[in-house]
């Protein structure tokens, strides 16, 4: 079975772990997705997506190199 969870570990262990992950555009910044913890911001997208594949494929990237 292809869940989030076997797809996403890094995102699904960050979650469960560390902290959360806010999605989508507001007013106060450009970046599509945050990576938070309870000290604040720990990462921000800086491009758009074209999809939300490469979305989750790059915030997984991004999380396998903070999480060992």
């Amino acid at each position: 079975m292809n869940t989030l969870d076997t797809k996403y570990p890094n995102i699904s262990n960050w979650i469960e772990n560390y902290g959360w992950i806010e999605l989508g555009q507001d007013d106060c910044s450009d970046s599509m997705v945050r990576i938070l913890d309870e000290g604040g911001m720990v990462w921000e997208s800086k491009k758009p997506y074209k999809s939300l594949d490469a979305l989750f494929n790059d915030l997984e990237k991004e999380l396998a190199s903070r999480v060992a």
